[in-house]
């Protein structure tokens, strides 16, 4: 049974002012988006065309055939159509082959015209079409499957995180969570992926604080968590991380492996990995059109902002960030039940009232996004090794996600900052949501804040502040370049204190603006992928 949270006596017309606002914002990015495509995005759309396979040093064809594109032609035109004109011309048989030959520099790549042009569009139309549909029937898979088996029977989803860097390792960890009450499992990615820009390929056993995100390595947790599902009777859903330098590709990966969930926050990478606010954003709207079309949820990354900057002060950044991700989900397709918006309990525990102030942002995120799942994430901050209050603070934040109705509510451990969680701790951490979720999952139905009391206050507090920050950042209309305000805000250090310049960061060099129309230099842009996803086509 699903029982409403008890509502926060919010104004509405401060609720519709905070999205105008957003959508204000974050419009102009959407069009610096429109304006770009990226490495990233060209090398997903091969992917989607069927390229897989690297070299003997691990390099990815698909690297090597967009590189050697670029260097030839340049992807201001895209990259399909110098490559499915290559095909065409007998350059070689296949992708795979002709991604071969290129890596040793034994292709001559050119912009067709006329008829050449417009056979070598349909021949990689077509090709990516393919992908796109294999794509479709990853989700048609989920939808039955999920007929047949079922969904957990209540919310909060509990998600659980497993990553020993070694797949084959990952696997037993995983099906055992789920055995256990984990509704979704999440492998880690090894540390420092996000900054690499490929995407390994094939099985791996040597990550380091997690796995490497491959589509083998999601072929092989997909295909073992089915099993799981099978026996324990419900669906236990698979995420990983659709972020960093490869976003785009992983993506594309995961709709092709049918993922359930990923990573796809609009600012984590620029904040935390330092990579290019342009080519970020870039990527991030290609990778959400391809979540739409998969039905992938996605989880934002706003509890990383309470990590470096202090919870209480900046609680009114998470709100913004919400509202920008969820209109920058929403304009590349996503519906609402596929936002997880992030948010966590990070408060420091000795500041008076704590709790309470939890509770009030954990009601405010669950009344802005009353159809979305929301992820509700556990302290980490603020854990100091001592494993008892840890496993208390826990504790209270199961019961701020049982009175508040989240939707995936991340299992908090006890070890956090002390060692990686040995099973033994996820199965106790596993207790505690247990315990909370059987003892207290009811008082959604029970808890109601009194009208003007702290909790209302607080969250009508946040919302003011974020309104009023959004008020700043969209009349931002300074003269430092062209660059949209948002971006100059987050320059600014306005989110989690980093200050990240749009002209600056890892992976500048991969972003490429489009040519806009045909001219006497070349035939315009053309992404295949990118308009079938709009046009919401298969052919």
């Amino acid at each position: 049974m699903t029982t409403t949270p008890a509502r926060l006596e919010l104004d509405p017309a401060a609720v519709r002012r905070a999205r105008t606002l957003a959508r204000r914002a974050g419009a102009p990015v959407v069009k610096l988006a429109q304006r770009h495509t990226t490495m990233s995005v060209e090398r997903a759309t091969l992917r989607l065309a069927g390229l897989r396979g690297a070299d003997h040093e691990r390099v990815p064809w698909v690297n090597h055939l967009v590189d050697a594109v670029r260097g030839q032609v340049g992807l201001e035109h895209g990259v399909t159509t110098p490559v499915y004109d290559a095909l065409r011309r007998g350059e070689a048989e296949d992708l795979t082959t002709l991604a071969q030959k290129a890596a040793s520099g034994s292709v001559s790549f050119r912009l067709p015209e006329g008829r050449d042009l417009t056979g070598a569009r349909t021949a990689a139309r077509k090709e990516v079409a393919a992908g796109l549909r294999t794509v479709d029937r990853q989700r048609a898979a989920r939808e039955r499957m999920i007929r047949r088996l079922g969904d957990p029977p209540s919310k909060p989803w509990i998600y659980l995180i497993v990553a020993t860097g070694d797949i084959d390792e990952d696997i037993p960890q995983a099906q055992a969570a789920a055995r256990e009450g984990a509704d979704v499992i999440a492998v880690i990615r090894s540390t420092g992926q996000s900054l690499l820009d490929y995407v390994p390929e094939g099985a791996t056993h040597e990550g380091y604080a997690g796995t490497y995100a491959t589509q083998e390595n999601f072929r092989l947790m997909r295909a073992a968590l089915d099993e799981t599902s099978k026996e324990v009777g419900r669906y236990v859903r698979l995420t990983n991380y659709a972020s960093g330098l490869c976003m785009p590709e992983i993506a594309a990966l995961a709709g092709l492996e049918r993922l359930d969930m990923m990573l796809n926050d609009s600012m984590y990478g620029i904040l935390f990995r330092d990579i290019n606010p342009i080519r970020t954003f870039v990527d991030q709207r290609f990778s959400r059109q391809v979540h739409a079309r998969a039905g992938i949820i996605i989880n934002t990354g706003e509890d990383n902002y309470l990590t470096t900057a202090d919870a209480v002060e900046a609680a009114h950044t998470v709100t913004v960030s919400q509202l920008l991700n969820e209109y920058f989900a929403k304009e590349a397709g996503l519906e609402d039940w596929q936002l997880g918006l992030g948010h966590a309990f990070e408060i420091n525990p000795e500041v008076p009232e704590s709790f309470r102030m939890e509770l009030a942002h954990a009601m405010l995120a669950r009344q802005l996004f009353p159809d979305a799942p929301l992820k509700w994430m556990p302290p980490t901050k603020h854990m100091t090794g001592d494993v008892f209050r840890g496993y208390l603070l826990d504790g209270f934040f199961n019961l701020v996600g049982a009175m508040t109705g989240q939707g995936i509510l991340l299992v908090g451990m006890m070890t956090e900052a002390v060692v990686t969680p040995f099973l033994s701790d996820r199965d106790l951490a596993l207790q505690n949501v247990r315990y909370v979720m059987n003892a207290a999952g009811g008082l959604v139905e029970d808890f109601h804040p009194p009208r003007d009391g702290f909790i209302q206050t607080r969250a009508r507090e946040v919302l003011g502040e974020a309104v009023t920050l959004l008020e700043g950042i969209v009349a931002d209309q300074g003269d430092r370049g062209d660059h949209p305000p948002l971006l100059r805000a987050i320059a600014d250090g306005t989110f989690g204190l980093m200050k990240r310049p749009p002209e600056a960061g890892k992976g500048l060099d991969g972003v490429v603006e489009k040519a806009r129309r045909r001219t006497p230099e070349g035939p315009g842009y053309d992404n295949p992928a990118t308009t079938m996803l709009e046009e919401g086509s298969t052919r």
